[in-house]
């Protein structure tokens, strides 16, 4: 739920460079039609300096979202940019083609997660790509390698400009959708499993959110070493997708009582907690630990509740904020750790390690991202909003390719629903009110039939009476 960091002045250079130098629009020249020898003599006549011709730096734009302020689904919003940013040594460019949603985007958009800078920003802390170009000084990278990048943020966009220590090789027959999903989500849980928990055979581990990013890489990890026993908390419709994945005891934390349910299995606690909760849930993961155990919190999921900041929520987790006096953890033989991949910085050698641990793990057929669904840029706060209503099995993607025509107008689709919905029901009105001045002349007829009844009467006496006369 974190991502690396890169040097906020390095991106912060970028964006500046890119909002303080304005490109100008293409110029189109007109067909020549004279001469060859004047055509000749006009340019040698032209300074150089004043050719119609835009530089390619100018001319270059790119599509990126943006993070506009602090709220709800709408405040990422898709704007183009223009200029090519340039590289500085150590940097290369990458084409992306396809970025992974975290659950830290869910709360950097609500201003609840401190290591994106404040808006208007590109969040984005993974993608993947192919590099177009490379600065000074960059010897292991060149143009064509398709590789994934971790970063601090700045990576929803088609072009990015990151360092050259940020970016991993894909390998043979990765796809771009999975190295998107695998960066911040396997580094997270390895490093939590491995580096602070020292996992090893026939320990038992509890992974919340089971069904999410983390929750399967953890688990996927969790088998990679001998019977380790993994329980996993998820809603009842992931139950079955979850075990398959190698959950051994998944629990509904939405009908029972997690920590009552593990008791029943395991009555002397667990080794290893993995902790995005926060709050209260994190008072439960400690007094859940055996002797000897490790309780790793990462995250407060528990502050995000609704669309917007929600300060109950958040004052909530904080007065249950979990805090302990080192004489409690020395009776207790426990351990709390705390992890949070975003404050990593500089330590490029450590997430490396961890990386091509992972890849090889995936080499070998051990570990792969499971890809819940891919969204275009243009669908961002759709994508948010099924993450946010746990409604996803797995990683959220975000492709850059652009949405097909077709699509684009199944957008405003609901708005011709609602329109065509007004339309239907003026016909219905305009029917109603013909259908009764129908029946108001039926009933007119109606009056009038007995009318003419008394007429033909009247004439009828009328001319019974001339016959008798």
């Amino acid at each position: 739920m974190s991502g690396e960091d890169a040097p906020a002045q390095q991106q912060n250079a970028v964006d500046q460079k890119q909002e303080t130098k304005p490109a100008e629009e293409p110029k189109t020249e007109s067909p020549k039609t004279e001469s060859a020898p004047a055509a000749a003599a006009d340019a040698a006549a032209t300074p150089a300096a004043t050719t119609e011709k835009v530089p390619e730096e100018e001319a270059f734009t790119y599509r990126a979202l943006v993070l506009t302020g602090y709220g709800g689904y709408d405040k990422v919003k898709l704007h183009v940019k223009k200029g090519k940013p340039t590289l500085k040594a150590g940097e290369v460019l990458v084409r992306v083609k396809a970025c992974g949603l975290n659950f830290a985007d869910l709360m950097a958009r609500q201003g609840l997660y401190d290591r994106l800078p404040s808006p208007p920003v590109t969040p984005g802390m993974e993608c993947s790509g192919v590099v177009e170009a490379v600065g000074e000084e960059v010897t292991d990278r060149k143009v064509g390698d398709k590789v994934m990048v971790l970063n601090r943020f700045g990576l929803w966009q088609e072009v990015a400009v990151v360092p050259a220590t940020h970016t991993f090789l894909i390998p043979e027959g990765m796809s771009f959708e999975e190295a998107a999903a695998l960066p911040v989500n396997y580094v997270t849980a390895y490093m939590m499993l491995f580096d602070f928990g020292n996992l090893r055979p026939n320990q038992s581990v509890l992974v919340h959110s089971a069904a999410g990013g983390v929750g399967i890489a953890a688990t996927q990890l969790c088998q990679t070493v001998k019977d380790v026993t993994v329980f996993g908390t998820a809603s009842a419709s992931k139950h079955e997708t979850i075990s398959q994945g190698g959950v051994t005891h998944a629990i509904d934390y939405r009908t029972k009582d997690y920590v009552e349910e593990v008791r029943k299995i395991s009555p002397k606690g667990l080794d290893i907690i993995l902790d995005p909760l926060g709050g209260s849930d994190t008072h439960k993961a400690y007094n859940l630990l055996k002797p000897m155990g490790k309780l790793i919190t990462y995250g407060t999921a528990n502050m995000l509740a609704g669309q917007k900041k929600n300060l109950l929520a958040v004052a909530k987790n904080w007065y249950h904020q979990f805090s302990i006096h080192t004489l409690s953890l020395i009776q207790g033989n426990k351990s709390v750790c705390g992890f949070h991949l975003g404050y990593l910085d500089g330590e490029t050698e450590l997430i490396a390690q961890a990386m091509n641990t992972i890849l090889d793990l995936y080499k070998q057929g051990k570990v792969k991202p499971r890809i819940d669904s891919t969204w275009h840029l243009e669908q961002v706060g759709d994508a948010m909003r099924k993450m946010q209503e746990r409604n996803n099995i797995g990683k959220m993607i975000l492709t850059t390719e652009p949405m097909p025509e077709e699509e684009k107008k199944e957008e405003p689709k609901k708005e011709d629903k609602k329109e065509e919905k007004k339309k239907d029901d003026k016909k219905k009105d305009d029917k109603k009110k013909d259908d009764a001045k129908k029946e108001e002349k039926k009933d007119d007829k109606k009056k009038e039939e007995p009318k003419k009844e008394e007429k033909k009467e009247e004439e009828k006496k009328e001319e019974v009476k001339k016959e008798e006369k």
